[in-house]
């Protein structure tokens, strides 16, 4: 499976890891300085190319293709399952399998939430905006709604106030479904973001809210995902 990591360049002993999922456009430059940017604060950054069987999205068009042609036909079993193999090799590869972490945006926020249900080793997971409730499907059949009984790992989930795609009242069901649970998470809303705000390569980049995200990030992974 192809992917792209960085890591700190002086190192001393095994390295805390975090995984970190792809928007629906892939690996491109944005993500890559994303584990870049982790890898400068001591982390062990992966992110794996997660379409790679199905196809390439720099072949499509508009988003509205990309995701009927390509994104709609990657099993959710088939991502957790790769992500699970991403955790072996970073334990192989200078990474402490005791301090896993996960971040995601967008397509990569959903499957965060599922990741966090789905690994008993995670200790910590951050969903940068993505989507709570869902159709299911077969390749998707579980969206993080109805996972928020199984969590794993402390989440935390980063969120526009401004975002069409995720109506408020959808981040509200999951914020109820999770207090039901009791699960270990916390839901921060942005009032003045739309989506992707933390995605600096596009129009919808929200500086204020991205700084402040990514602080929450770090002091999540820094309180959960043992780096210390």
């Amino acid at each position: 499976m192809p992917a792209y990591h960085a890591r700190p360049k002086q190192t001393d002993g095994p390295l805390p890891v975090v995984i970190v999922v792809q928007e629906i456009f892939g690996i491109h430059e944005h993500i890559r300085d994303v584990c870049r940017r982790l890898a400068l604060e001591g982390y062990l950054a992966i992110a794996p190319e997660l379409y790679f069987r199905e196809g390439d999205p720099n072949d499509f068009a508009d988003i509205p293709t990309l995701l009927s042609g390509l994104v709609a036909k990657v099993p959710d079993s088939q991502v957790l399952a790769d992500l699970d193999h991403v955790a072996s090799w970073a334990s192989r590869n200078g990474g402490d399998a005791h301090r896993l972490a996960i971040t995601g945006f967008c397509w990569g926020g959903r499957i965060t939430w599922l990741y966090a249900a789905h690994n008993p080793q995670l200790k910590a997971a951050v969903a940068w905006y993505g989507k709570l409730v869902g159709d299911k499907t077969l390749n998707a059949p579980k969206h993080p709604v109805d996972i928020a009984t199984d969590l794993n790992a402390p989440v935390l989930g980063l969120y526009g106030g401004q975002d069409t795609s995720i109506p408020q009242d959808t981040v509200e069901t999951m914020r109820q479904a999770l207090r039901a649970a009791n699960a270990k998470a916390e839901i921060v809303v942005y009032p003045d973001a739309g989506h992707a705000f933390n995605a600096d390569y596009r129009p919808s980049y929200h500086e204020e809210s991205a700084k402040d995200g990514w602080q929450r990030m770090l002091e999540w992974f820094a309180q959960y995902g043992g780096k210390k």
